[in-house]
């Protein structure tokens, strides 16, 4: 048969009851781990100590005191001493039977206690009951003599002698029986008399396990902070790491969308400028309107499907980049003519080399927009790829103002984002130097770690 299913609201009750009952244990497992072992071990020591202190105490221990009655144990009374008159006769004993041998002859009766001897059946006459018993004559009985006057009749006398001895007897029974209440009643008063009250107390505990529960309470408390502490730091772990990665994960979004941004933008005035330089060539020199022409398609076909690449990936070849990089610099010397020079020097082997996008593209503007363009007579541009100490090192160069001379000096804001963009990606293992060059203009450098990637090449 199946179990009968449990009531919704015996159900929510036992819900809220686990719930709170896990609350608790969370609660009591954290304060656990916020204490010091030292507090640990002294708090646990007054546990032990006031949980045997309890279980004598009421509610967990009564006493209850009763009055009771004991009778003490009373040895019987001495018997009396014998006086040590010689004309006194001891008391008579009535412990054993008591003979008495009467014999009738011519001078008279006498009754004569004896010692272990059975009374005589009968007296047939004086001679015979004279001789009938020969045991020893008790001295502790007192004896009887009755002298006859002379024409007594025989058997009247005997009569009066049988009588007289059923008398006898019956007195002797009733005296003993006599004697036996009296030492009944005797030994009641004596019992009476010595008995006592005494107070008897009956203890009924219940905190007997007080002190194995305080025990067990203490080893269960030192597990649960040993191995609730290690969950602990394993979740701040996972916490802080997850808060990192959720951290570096936004500033790289950030990052993107700042990089996606320059991208979309892709320099509006300098595709103004080339166009309107292709226009004006084409009425006054028609062959270099052409080349201007032909490097603009260039510089478009490498920028704008590696830009998608770029934010999805976050690097890309060297190649790549140069493949952007050479029609830009091909139509500003169309545009500056003589007053710019570049020289490339990009060995082959590093063509497949791994560079984060944009970067050489954004060092070259800014290398001729305010070193170059702002000096009259122009100068030189030099883009340089070598491996310096297992790294990469790409340095653009210019022979212009100098750094922050031109009066068209930035903010500032591209460098902070090649620097930001540096460190997600590679960490401490990148950098960005800024130095003075010979004999005028500056040189700046990034390093990233060397790591070769398959070059495809950029179509012409």
């Amino acid at each position: 048969m199946n179990a009968a299913p449990l009531s919704p609201t015996i159900y929510a009750r036992w819900q809220t009851f686990a719930k709170a009952v896990v609350a608790g244990f969370h609660v009591y497992a954290s304060w656990l781990v916020s204490i010091s072992w030292r507090r640990f071990v002294v708090l646990s020591l007054a546990l032990i100590i006031a949980a045997n202190i309890l279980q004598d105490l009421p509610p967990f221990t009564w006493r209850i005191n009763e009055q009771v009655l004991f009778d003490e144990p009373v040895s019987p009374p001495e018997p009396p001493a014998p006086t040590s008159s010689k004309h006194s006769k001891p008391s008579p004993k009535f412990d054993k039977p008591i003979h008495y041998e009467i014999s009738i002859d011519d001078k008279g009766v006498r009754i004569t206690p004896r010692k272990g001897a059975a009374p005589a059946a009968a007296a047939s006459g004086g001679a015979s009951a004279a001789s009938g018993n020969e045991g020893e004559v008790d001295d502790s009985m007192p004896g009887v003599r009755i002298d006859l006057p002379k024409g007594a009749n025989t058997e009247e006398i005997r009569g009066a002698i049988e009588e007289a001895q059923q008398s006898i007897e019956e007195s002797v029974k009733d005296a003993r029986e006599a004697a036996q209440q009296a030492a009944r009643e005797a030994r009641d008063a004596v019992r009476e008399a010595t008995r006592s009250t005494r107070k008897r107390t009956t203890v009924i505990s219940l905190g007997d396990f007080l002190s194995n529960l305080s025990v067990l309470l203490v080893l269960a408390s030192a597990i649960i902070k040993i191995t609730y502490k290690g969950r602990i730091q394993a979740e701040v772990k996972a916490a802080q790491a997850t808060e990192t990665a959720e951290a570096e994960s936004l500033k790289r979004q950030v990052v993107e969308a700042r990089m996606a941004a320059m991208q979309a933008q892709v320099e509006p005035h300098f595709l103004f400028n080339t166009l309107a330089s292709i226009d004006h060539l084409i009425e006054t020199d028609p062959p270099r309107a052409s080349i201007m022409q032909k490097n603009l398609i260039a510089l478009l076909r490498a920028s704008m499907p590696t830009m998608r690449e770029a934010n999805a990936s976050g690097v890309r070849d060297l190649g790549r980049e140069l493949a952007v990089i050479k029609p830009y610099l091909e139509i500003l010397k169309v545009r500056m003519e003589e007053r710019l020079h570049t020289v490339i020097d990009v060995p082959d082997g590093l063509l497949s080399a791994e560079f984060p996008p944009m970067m050489m593209q954004s060092l070259v503007e800014n290398a001729i927009k305010h070193g170059l363009e702002p000096k009259a007579e122009g100068g030189t541009l030099t883009v340089k790829a070598e491996i310096l100490h297992g790294k990469l090192a790409v340095s653009v160069a210019d022979t212009g103002l100098g750094f922050g001379r031109a009066a068209t000096a930035g903010t500032g804001v591209g460098l902070a984002n090649i620097r930001e963009r540096l460190n997600l990606l590679y960490g401490a293992k990148a950098a960005v130097s800024i130095t003075e060059n010979q004999p005028s203009g500056c040189v700046v450098c990034i390093t990233v770690p060397y790591r070769s990637r398959g070059y495809e090449g950029a179509q012409a």
